[in-house]
């Protein structure tokens, strides 16, 4: 293991001089204290009250923060930046490649990222490295391929006729009407999909599309619903962007809608009606123009005023948010800058941190054991410098998250967070 990694002890972990933020939208509490006992939590609360236990691990935390681990339920470890698509990804000897991912999984943990929803371009077998300890990331929930229609905003073939994702691990499920819907759906799960990603509206990136023109149908859409609903509920996220999209994946029935630029209020009611939640990827209108081809580049500057504005009504009008970057279109393990946009977009500090927490393992079903710092939760724990709901900026800096926990064994501490037996 690296060697700022540590195995979990048998013996329990006492977190003290934290301002604890337990991730449920509550106030922070001062001078509290955290236990962690057998990779579970069995305290959470004020300093004076913690139970004394013998031989137990003591972290000083100096008065810094401690959260829940944070998720990112929408990013894609496939590509370091939209040019990997046609670059790397083509030059690189694939054994590089694999190597090139697993590093971005271990910054992304340590940037305090301890669960991610990967929503396409990875096999399932990065999820079970995690899973079975031979590699460090975040817990991860994958949806392997995006599903579109042939031009759609999954199908990569350029004007030449050249498909850079052929040459590359599957990277799409093409399918055009509904029984290759439900065909394509079964293959997927078969795969060892976590969810399923359909494409409600062109993209930013697809090179045959717009980001307003309109994806899978309401009935292609609600049969990748009744699909996955056969094989244990699968959530189903919906690439939409555009108006229309939008409502359609709504009607389908899909859990989320991702980056939902230009829902109208009609959306937005549609929203509510049905509980789904919105991913709004926000980090994507804050990056340099060279991760974007020129075209990708016009429409997403396109949408930037009007997706703030409608994204803005959406909060302001109680929809659920998660937290979600679509890093690799972005930056890796910048994600929690994603919080401070948040901010910008009328969430308060608590909120945009629930976003990050509870909401997100609502999103991915795993709020029973994830997603707050309570009694009996799995110990996911990230400690940074300062007080983040007075600037939540601070954590969008992984220099100042100084210490992560994930599953009870500390896997990141900085030499300022001190330890005594």
């Amino acid at each position: 293991m690296p060697d700022n990694s540590e195995r979990r002890s048998s013996a329990p972990v006492v977190f003290t001089g934290v301002r604890l933020v337990d991730g449920t939208g509550g106030p922070p509490v001062e001078s509290a204290a955290v236990v962690v006992e057998d990779g579970r939590f069995t305290y959470a609360g004020p300093e004076h009250a913690r139970p004394q236990l013998r031989e137990a691990t003591v972290v000083d935390c100096g008065g810094r923060t401690l959260l829940p681990g944070f998720f990112d339920c929408h990013l894609h470890f496939l590509m370091d930046s939209n040019a990997d698509f046609t670059g790397r990804l083509l030059t690189n000897r694939p054994t590089v490649t694999v190597f090139e991912r697993a590093r971005r999984m271990r910054e992304t943990l340590h940037a305090g990222i301890t669960t991610a929803r990967d929503l396409g371009g990875i096999d399932a077998g990065y999820r079970d490295a995690v899973a079975l300890g031979l590699i460090e990331g975040p817990r991860l929930h994958v949806a392997l391929r995006l599903m579109s229609h042939t031009g759609g905003h999954a199908d990569f073939s350029m004007p030449s006729g050249y498909d850079p994702s052929a040459l590359l691990e599957p990277f799409s499920e093409l399918a055009d009407d509904p029984g290759q819907v439900r065909l394509a759906t079964r293959r997927l799960l078969r795969d060892g999909a976590d969810v399923i990603k359909v494409c409600a509206t062109g993209g930013v990136n697809s090179p045959s599309d717009q980001p307003e023109d309109e994806g899978l149908t309401v009935e292609e859409i609600a049969t990748v619903v009744d699909e996955t609903r056969r094989h244990r509920g699968r959530p189903v996220a919906a690439h939409a962007q555009g108006t229309v999209g939008i409502k359609n994946a709504l009607r389908g029935g899909v859990t989320s809608v991702e980056h939902g630029y230009l829902i109208d209020d009609e959306g937005i009611d549609l929203m509510l009606e049905k509980g789904a939640f919105l991913v709004p990827t926000l980090s994507t209108f804050h990056v340099e123009r060279d991760r974007f081809t020129a075209a990708a580049y016009e429409k997403k500057a396109r949408l930037a005023e009007a997706a703030a504005n409608r994204l803005s009504e959406a909060v302001r009008r109680g929809v659920k948010v998660a937290l979600g970057t679509d890093a690799g279109a972005v930056p890796h393990a910048r994600n929690l800058q994603e919080l401070g946009h948040m901010v910008r977009l009328g969430l308060s500090p608590l909120d945009a941190i629930r976003a990050g927490t509870l909401n997100a393992a609502q999103l991915l079903g795993l709020e029973e054991s994830l997603g707050t710092v309570e009694v009996g939760k799995i110990a996911d724990v990230v400690v940074c410098e300062g007080d983040p709901v007075a600037d939540i900026g601070l954590l969008g800096d992984p220099a100042n998250v100084v210490l992560v926990m994930q599953e009870g064994r500390i896997v990141k501490r900085g030499k300022a967070v001190g330890e005594a037996v």
